[in-house]
């Protein structure tokens, strides 16, 4: 990134109204007071962290910036260096509450870090701090420093590092610069990592190389496909296909290439002052949320913005095509794609940093959808007392009355009751293999705490649910009915 480069390049052209322009029927709220933003992490609770460059660890909770943040580190925050990065431990706010940054420590020599931290509410707890990875000594280039974290489906730690503005270092195996790192979540470094054999020590933590600047990578929700955003020198910037051991060719090559040693991006676009050119691409997020808020046609698209042009596109990896979303939008740094369904975007504004929320206000209501496990039809149901996932026996001693009744709990999104409604206001239904109906009566519909868009609704079965066999189960209000989902009964 050119933070530093850039704060005064776009003062003239850039109003004091930082509104952006959208698609029809999408709106954006604002949280300001965040100075010099660089990236951002949202928590299944709702909570964003919040990194500032000069080291403090910002918190935003119930849509309004926490006066205490979360930590304060010591960094060296000249250039592009500082607090770069932030990830929760998949198991954060189940099994443990541990918090990952990636900054650059402030005594010499100096280096980037990535630290572990305990969190107890909304900060860490004093001297929790945990070094999991010292990386390579950086010279006296303050820039191209990466910064990205994020866990990949496999639970490993994926770790985005510059090559400090040495372009050599992205094509040796001798140093870590230039690089997509993986390692585990306490530091160490897996065996089936594509250079282990062939590098040594540290530098075994190495996944692919041949990067200029990987600020910013996502992984797909469900699949796993990784894209690792790379910023370009004066030509092109990358999306590139995250795959173990591929070489992305810089410096030898930028942008599209055809030489068998290198892997091409998967989309680029050159330097420039248009709605479709820039200078740095910054954030990527793919539209994948567990609750779907913008129309189908997003689905599966990756968002990505430039920090220079102010714009944010959407790629489609199935045509490899882009198309325009919003344009206006100050000096993005970071994306994010909500559990909600909702878009974030973080902008650093010259220092005065701000985070957006983009929403889809559909001009027809949304139909409730069933959660279900991932990549499947079957419901994410659960036996309403004991928490026992299916397959569910018919009948159990053990639950809410003494009617000796099954009763499930579904979890919905979509399904806001409005003033007057309670639960007798939804109605739900199993079908057997026939297709025949069987009403369900419908006990409790109330919001699951801290994930406001996800309703918890528990059913009671009837008496004549049929037995050993897969029934589909649906939900249904104000004439909207959700989808098909499977549960299984003993």
């Amino acid at each position: 990134m050119r933070f530093a480069s850039l704060i005064y390049l776009f003062l003239l052209s850039v109003s004091a109204t930082y509104a952006a322009t959208l698609p029809p029927n999408f709106t954006e709220t604002t949280i300001n007071g965040i100075a010099s933003p660089t990236a951002m992490e949202i928590a299944l609770d709702g909570r964003i962290f919040v990194c500032e460059q000069g080291g403090r660890l910002r918190v935003i909770k119930n849509g309004a910036l926490l006066p205490t943040p979360f930590l304060t580190l010591n960094v060296d925050s000249n250039g592009e260096r500082g607090l770069l990065g932030v990830a929760f431990d998949p198991s954060f706010g189940q099994l443990n509450s541990f918090v990952y940054v990636y900054y650059t420590v402030a005594s010499s020599p100096r280096h980037n870090r990535v630290s572990r931290f305990t969190a107890n509410g909304d900060v860490a707890v004093a001297g929790s701090e945990t070094v999991i990875l010292e990386l390579d000594n950086l010279s006296g280039a303050t820039n191209h420093n990466g910064g990205a974290i994020h866990f990949g489906p496999d639970g490993k730690l994926y770790v985005a590092v510059g090559e400090n503005a040495t372009p050599s270092n992205a094509q040796t195996l001798s140093n870590r610069l230039g690089k997509v790192l993986r390692i585990n979540r306490d530091g160490s470094i897996p065996t089936d990592n594509p250079f282990f054999n062939t590098a040594t020590g540290a530098n075994r933590s190495i996944w692919a190389l041949g990067l200029r600047n990987p600020f910013t990578f996502a992984f797909q929700p469900g699949t796993g496909r990784l894209f690792i955003n790379d910023v370009g020198q004066n030509t092109w910037e990358e999306i590139n296909d995250g795959i173990a051991g591929s070489n992305y060719g810089w410096p030898t090559t930028e942008g599209a290439t055809t030489n068998p040693a290198f892997r091409s991006p998967l989309f680029s676009y050159q330097h420039g002052g248009t709605s479709t050119t820039g200078c740095a691409i910054a954030g990527g997020a793919f539209y994948n949320p567990l609750n779907v808020r913008f129309p189908s046609s997003f689905l599966g698209k990756y968002f990505f913005a430039d920090l220079c042009t102010g714009w944010i596109r959407t790629f489609d990896p199935a045509t490899g095509t882009a198309a325009d979303f919003a344009s206006g939008v100050v000096q993005p740094v970071d994306l994010k794609v909500a559990p909600d369904g909702s878009l974030y975007y973080l902008s650093i504004n010259f220092g005065n940093g701000f985070v957006s929320r983009v929403q889809f206000n559909s001009p027809t209501p949304l139909a409730p959808v069933i959660v279900t496990e991932p990549n499947t039809d079957s419901a994410v149901a659960l036996e309403s007392v004991w928490l026992m996932r299916d397959p569910f026996p018919l009948t159990t001693p053990f639950n809410l009355s003494a009617d000796g009744r099954t009763r499930l709990s579904l979890f919905v999104m979509n399904l806001d009751l409005q003033a007057g409604e309670n639960a007798s206001s939804v109605t739900a239904r199993l079908e057997d293999a026939a297709l025949k109906p069987y009403p369900l009566t419908v006990e409790t519909v109330a919001k699951v705490p801290r994930f406001e868009w996800l309703t918890q609704v528990i059913v009671r079965l009837p008496n004549d649910t049929p037995t050993a066999q897969t029934l589909l189960v649906s939900v249904s209000l104000r004439g909207q009915t959700s989808n098909k989902a499977r549960i299984r009964m003993k």
